[in-house]
């Protein structure tokens, strides 16, 4: 018979070794979006957030700094990243460098996951949390978006004319309407799931001070008229056509 305290490490060393274990129950991760809500140890920075993505065996997003894809594997509450994928490789402030690569080596470092009051929750071998991320909502009625950028036409993708402002806002009532950089516009919208579409917009007659700003407006419009499918991650926005070309992207409206 074992004794007391041999039976209370037996005891032990079989919960430890359940922590360690994924849930078995956890649900699937593809077509599913989140946004970071905390990293141990970590303050995050209010205006990068850091977002995640899986879908079709990739996960993407933005780490606060950078856009990322890399592949993944899940199955049955186990997870893993491998160290290998695309990144951009822009220059932020510390404070954002630091939080993205800590949220980096949490991926990475991720073996288990788990929701939790519907929160996902990214775990170590040991079972420890290593990042916690709450759902991101896709719902694009009630929000108000500042255009960021716009296709050209030509097959690539400008930066708004300095001083300009081009803005777009989603009504629950199938409206879309903003300024197009000179002149008001409205188009009816259908959002389902991924796929976004725009009625013809109606826009005001107003003469455009000067060319670039003209020819500005009229690729934001043919832009809005070539969209079939949306994407939101956090606080930006894009809109891109069927071949996969990116046609608008947008930050909320509430950022600077």
């Amino acid at each position: 018979m074992r004794s007391r305290p041999a039976a209370m490490a037996l005891a032990a060393a079989i919960l430890s070794g359940c922590a360690t274990m994924p849930a078995a129950d956890a649900p699937p991760l593809d077509g599913t979006a989140w946004v970071l809500l905390a990293l141990p140890g970590v303050e995050l920075v209010a205006s990068a957030p850091a977002t995640l993505r899986f879908e079709g065996g990739s996960a993407a997003g933005t780490d606060g700094c950078n856009r990322y894809t890399v592949g993944y594997t899940a199955r049955a509450g186990a997870i893993e990243f491998p160290q290998r994928g695309a990144s951009t490789q822009m220059a932020c402030p510390p404070d954002v460098t630091r939080q993205a690569q800590a949220f980096t080596d949490a991926l990475f470092g991720a073996r288990a996951y788990r929701i939790d009051d519907g929160h996902l929750q990214l775990l170590s071998a040991d079972g420890a949390v290593r990042a916690t991320l709450a759902p991101q909502s896709q719902a694009l009625a009630g929000t108000s978006w500042r255009v960021t950028a716009v296709n050209n036409g030509k097959g690539g993708v400008a930066s708004l004319v300095a001083g300009s402002t081009v803005s777009l806002t989603f009504s629950a009532d199938g409206r879309a309407a903003g300024s197009a950089g000179c002149n008001q516009y409205t188009a009816g919208y259908e959002a389902s799931g991924a796929r976004l579409r725009f009625t013809a917009p109606a826009t005001t007659r107003r003469m455009c001070p000067g060319e670039a700003l003209m020819q500005q407006e009229q690729n934001f419009l043919r832009a809005l008229e070539s969209v079939t499918t949306v994407r939101l991650q956090a606080d930006r926005l894009e809109m891109r056509n069927a071949e996969g070309s990116l046609m608008v992207s947008a930050q909320r409206a509430d950022r600077r």
